[in-house]
């Protein structure tokens, strides 16, 4: 197949760029971008030698194992090859491995031994008569550094073994990741740069001179691999482990057997998730190995990498991708937000299409344009966000992107206008069909009225018909309405109109919330609704007042003052409250989390965000939105991300989901 121009292209600048993060990375522990990041761009160099073989080149990161000896340390030709996983994100990559697997074993029994992938740097031991004699990193898998002299200083690896055995052993020396976050605190404080990850510090520590650097940092290690041995070899891999153990060598007590890959699914699943945050390592996947040695040998290896183990690795939450197109949407407030729609790629364990690029200033400092390879992450653990755009990858005439000054969003003219002192646009007239239904979804949507079955077409298909307009609209529907819309039979149309019956009575936090007023998320809704009672105290609230409520300030309170003062604001909520009973809402007097500052992230097991930070205001405490150094502590559901990290930096405690119970009924 002729390889397309562009394709040819788009290898040799990934191979160019992979080569660069490669040798910052491996070589001098200093990355530019995450892991994540790194293999997103590696996998996507993969795909296209694969798709067209006759890309594949001596200088892919894909065809070689990548590490260069630093030359202040003394080289080291290993005595046994060392190699590197190839790796997997998705279960048919698993299945496509076990089935080569079973082929080449022909009618060999298989089974698979489990273990975790620790984020560290490999070190090969070498021990004489049970001595060790010698600590080398893997280099470029012939040539390596000895780091004896920085080994040694770990407290888990035996300078005796407790049998007088000639052995090569592999494992991973890695840093714990208390220790990672209190040793950037100490580097933050000397104004020293912070290290990227534990990895690097962990190589970081190893890979010097100067061997009281590695005494003084917490360094652990994990041996998980027998190369030789002057004794008889175990038969599996669990044996080598158990082999290993006996011998006074730290073994990571998690590995597993498993007979089936719905075992390995299984175990996967179980460390991606809250296990994961438990323990004071980092992983990064788990690493799947043929049980059997003698399948094993038949097996082989490649160029780089045995072909019985695969490293199977957790879903990233950085990836690469291409900006294919920059478009707008309109919010409820009649605010434009640039949009940019993306190749789709999965991230965190969903497949992303779109990702948020906040305002203009955003895109130009960041200089994202259309066609840029971009790296994504999940901002806030839930909404897609641009971190970095990969220049080197840009293709020839790529444009800047400008605001437009019109638009069809904003309906009359489309005119637009950027908001004085700010980085946002909106429309000049408001009351776009868009807006308006984007406005309407939010009213019912669960933080603010939760309306059940109310969504976002739901909304569109009222509004299509002209059944709704505006939010008191929504209280005068009909059942015979409802069932003349396609896609309305008997029992929806009859739970929609139960469950905007049961919405008539609103605590008025909620009615706050849903009203969409600038600025006003669910905490300070909370804390409106427990200072001023009622709602027509709220009404008459100057800036002035409002402002001087403890956690709202100047610009919540003139943000709340001036919808208030809105003319077309105060008609619409006069016709709604016709149709509404508001409860008031008491700020606990006590709790068992009075005066606690709470951060809720990631995705918890058995509650919704919102459900879990009604609890904190419920218990006394405060649903904080961001991770500072006045925060209480952090609940971390699965997935978590930069809020997480933040509260690692700064030493604030980390708890989980069932931990959080616990502190609601006691306050512990």
């Amino acid at each position: 197949m002729a390889v397309p121009p562009h394709a040819a292209e788009r290898a040799a600048r990934l191979r160019e760029l992979l080569v660069h993060h490669a040798h910052r990375y491996y070589t001098l522990d200093a990355p530019e971008i995450s892991d994540e990041a790194y293999d997103a761009l590696a996998r996507e160099l993969r795909t296209l030698e694969e798709r067209y073989p006759e890309l594949a080149h001596e200088a892919s990161v894909n065809q070689r194992i990548i590490g260069e000896a630093l030359p202040e340390l003394k080289k080291v030709e290993h005595a046994v090859p060392q190699w590197s996983f190839n790796d997997a994100f998705a279960e048919e990559e698993i299945h496509a491995f076990d089935e080569r697997v079973r082929r080449l074993a022909g009618a060999r029994p298989v089974s698979y031994d489990l273990e975790l992938k620790i984020d560290g740097l490999k070190i090969v031991f070498t021990y004489e008569r049970g001595a060790l004699v010698l600590a080398a990193t893997r280099g470029d898998g012939v040539t390596g550094e000895e780091v004896t002299h920085n080994v040694r200083t770990i407290p888990e690896v035996p300078q005796l073994l407790l049998r007088p055995v000639d052995l090569i052993a592999e494992g991973e020396v890695y840093l714990h990741r208390s220790g990672f976050d209190a040793l950037n605190r100490e580097r933050a404080a000397a104004g020293l740069p912070l290290f990227a990850n534990p990895r690097n510090a962990a190589a970081g520590s190893i890979r010097q001179l100067d061997p009281h650097i590695a005494a003084e940092r917490p360094l652990g290690a994990f041996l998980y691999d027998l190369a030789y041995t002057s004794e008889a070899a175990p038969a599996t891999q669990s044996e080598e482990l158990a082999y290993l153990e006996e011998l006074g060598l730290p073994v990571n007590p998690e590995h597993r057997h498993a007979e089936t890959l719905e075992d390995i699914f299984a175990y996967r699943e179980h460390w991606r998730g809250a296990a994961r945050g438990a323990l004071d390592y980092q992983l990064d996947g788990i690493v799947v190995k043929v049980e059997e040695h003698a399948v094993q040998e038949v097996l082989g290896y490649t160029g780089k990498a045995p072909r019985f183990a695969i490293a199977y690795k957790f879903p990233p939450e950085q990836v690469e991708t291409v900006v294919e197109d920059i478009a707008l949407q309109v919010g409820r407030t009649g605010k434009l937000t640039p949009v940019a729609h993306l190749r789709p790629v999965a991230v965190a364990g969903t497949t992303v299409s779109r990702a948020t690029l906040h305002n203009e200033d955003f895109i130009t400092e960041k200089d994202i344009r259309v066609g840029d390879t971009v790296i994504l992450q999940k901002a806030g653990d839930i909404i897609p966000e641009v971190v970095q755009v990969l220049k080197e990858l840009r293709p020839k005439g790529a444009k800047t992107w400008r605001f437009p000054t019109r638009s069809p969003l904003c309906g009359g003219d489309g005119a637009i206008e950027r908001v004085p002192g700010e980085a946002a646009h909106r429309c000049v007239v408001a009351g776009s069909f868009e807006q308006q239904a984007r406005r309407l979804s939010h009213f019912a949507g669960k933080s603010a009225l939760d309306i059940d079955g109310v969504g976002k077409e739901t909304v569109r298909t009222l509004m299509e018909h002209e059944l709704v307009s505006e939010f008191d609209d929504l209280f005068e529907l009909t059942k015979d309405e409802l069932l003349a819309l396609e896609g309305f039979e008997e029992k929806k149309a009859k739970n929609l109109i139960m469950a905007i019956e049961v919405a008539r009575t609103v605590p008025l936090d909620r009615l706050i919330i849903g009203l969409g007023i600038p600025h006003v998320g669910e905490e300070n809704a909370f804390i409106l609704a427990t200072r001023l009672k009622t709602l027509a105290a709220l009404r008459a609230a100057s800036a002035e007042r409002l402002s001087a409520i403890d956690g709202i300030g100047p610009i919540i309170g003139k943000a709340v003052a001036d919808w208030f003062a809105d003319m077309r604001n105060r008609k619409a909520l006069a016709r709604l409250e016709r149709h509404l009973k508001v409860r008031s809402v008491e700020a606990p007097t006590g709790g068992p989390l009075a005066g606690q500052a709470v951060v809720i992230t990631g995705a918890l097991s058995t509650l919704g965000r919102e459900e879990a930070e009604a609890l904190v205001r419920k218990a006394g405490g405060k649903a904080a939105g961001s991770v500072s150094a006045k925060t209480s502590f952090v609940v971390a559901g699965e997935a978590a991300g930069s809020k997480l990290m933040k509260a690692r930096q700064l030493g604030v405690e980390i708890i989980d989901e069932a931990e959080f119970r616990k502190r609601l009924s006691s306050g512990r």
